[in-house]
């Protein structure tokens, strides 16, 4: 490995990501194990048609012209207004050539994100809000997954699907090809129209946006999710989204100031609109927050298996950045919801019932949540992000002898609210 084909990298590390960096050198070690006879026709292919997915984020300018000399230069890639970046795929030489560019502020790899899920109700109190005639009746919230199926009980007695955009396979119709969207969405806002309401959401006359941003392997790109926050911001109004759903994530490489996908969610939260997320699925290793629940302002949930024990699955603290997470714990373990007849997880995971299937994981605490979340809206549509967030951990009962990286301020319980 010739040292000099390295200095680039260390020259410009101020603009990668670490994870980019560690994926540069990583390529340029696989030449140690190429007989040397072979080298200089390895690195002369490699270079060239190896490539990698990266998020370019740019510099503050008003030079209409400088960006779109930029942009110019890549013959394929996606605005991320948002944040001021773009993505795309280059080769390691474009990649060098373009990094000394002084409108280039940081270069980071496009994440893989996936679903967070681990191979209920009546325990968070919900029923009581119930009582108080709270349903999540004009209440919107988006899901953002690997889409919905066309189930019932999103669909009768009437639609309450206002509007699905698919991100990855660009298809206009409802469909979930994994399964795990139309579960959490049942989480959230699930009426029970075929289980008589046995097996419904809290916010169970909530409207719906559903975004599919995963693939059918339950896979995606940061890139991909920023693009669908884009879009809730421009439709915020016209839908009226009050509450966004994130039940994916990945390991966290950077602070939580730096990571493009909390950038992208902290405009979310300030345009007055509820981000839940996630705590993964990494318990009980300590530190194993995801992002973007590693943020300090987003509602992070761990998983509850009963009023006594924390799932074992379930991510814990502290954050990347030190910071104490999740914020509180809901149920998470063997939920029954809504059933994609005919995705990944119909073939992996079959149901005993048509309709309904259980699943576990930090996955189904962040609908959960969110519904809960619509409830509180509708009694109070005044209710800003934070307030509900102060709101929630102030009905948490600790459970005894676990600590607060283990289990934020305990259980959620719905009764006081």
């Amino acid at each position: 490995m010739d040292i000099h084909e390295l200095r680039w990298i260390r020259t410009f590390s101020n603009k990668l990501d670490p994870a980019l960096k560690d994926s540069l050198f990583d390529h340029y070690r696989r030449s140690k194990r190429i007989p040397c006879f072979l080298q200089r026709i390895y690195r002369f292919f490699q270079y060239r048609l190896c490539r990698l997915p990266i998020i370019i984020q740019l510099a503050p300018t008003r030079s209409y012209e400088k960006i779109k000399n930029l942009q110019d230069q890549f013959r394929k890639h996606q605005k991320l207004t948002i944040i001021n970046s773009l993505s795309t795929t280059l080769s390691l030489q474009k990649l060098r050539k373009i990094t000394p560019h002084p409108l280039i502020k940081k270069i980071y790899l496009d994440h893989e994100i996936s679903t967070l899920l681990h191979q209920a109700v009546p325990i968070t109190n919900v029923p009581t809000l119930w009582d108080n005639n709270l349903s999540g009746k004009g209440i919107t919230l988006a899901i953002l997954d690997t889409g919905l199926a066309p189930h019932p009980d999103f669909f009768l007695p009437q639609k309450r699907l206002l509007a699905f955009r698919d991100f990855v396979n660009q298809i206009s119709t409802p469909y979930d090809d994994n399964g795990h969207g139309t579960h959490c969405t049942g989480l959230a806002a699930g009426n029970g129209y075929l289980s008589e309401g046995k097996y419904k959401g809290p916010a169970y006359q909530a409207q719906i946006v559903s975004l599919k941003i995963l693939n059918k392997m339950g896979l995606g790109k940061i890139s991909t999710a920023i693009t669908a926050l884009e879009w809730v911001l421009d439709n915020q109004k016209i839908y009226k989204i009050k509450i966004v759903s994130l039940s994916f994530g990945y390991k966290p490489t950077l602070t939580y100031q730096e990571d493009p996908l909390c950038q992208a969610l902290e405009k979310i939260w300030q345009a007055g609109i509820v981000v839940c997320t996630a705590a993964g699925n990494g318990g009980p290793e300590k530190g194993s927050i995801t992002s973007p629940g590693f943020h300090p302002d987003f509602i992070t949930t761990g998983s509850l298996d009963n009023l006594t024990t924390v799932s074992e699955f379930s991510g814990r603290g502290p954050t990347r950045d030190g910071l104490p997470k999740p914020d509180f714990l809901l149920p998470g373990n063997n939920l029954m919801s809504t059933h994609a007849q005919g995705s990944l997880l119909d073939k992996k995971l079959p149901s005993p019932t048509k309709w309904y299937t259980a699943l576990s994981g930090t996955s189904m605490t962040t609908p959960l949540c969110a519904g809960i979340i619509a409830l509180l809206l509708e009694n109070n549509p005044t209710l800003t992000p934070t307030k509900i967030k102060a709101k929630l951990l102030q009905n948490c009962h600790p459970l005894n002898a676990i600590d607060i990286y283990t289990q934020g301020q305990g259980y959620l319980d719905c009764s006081q609210i």
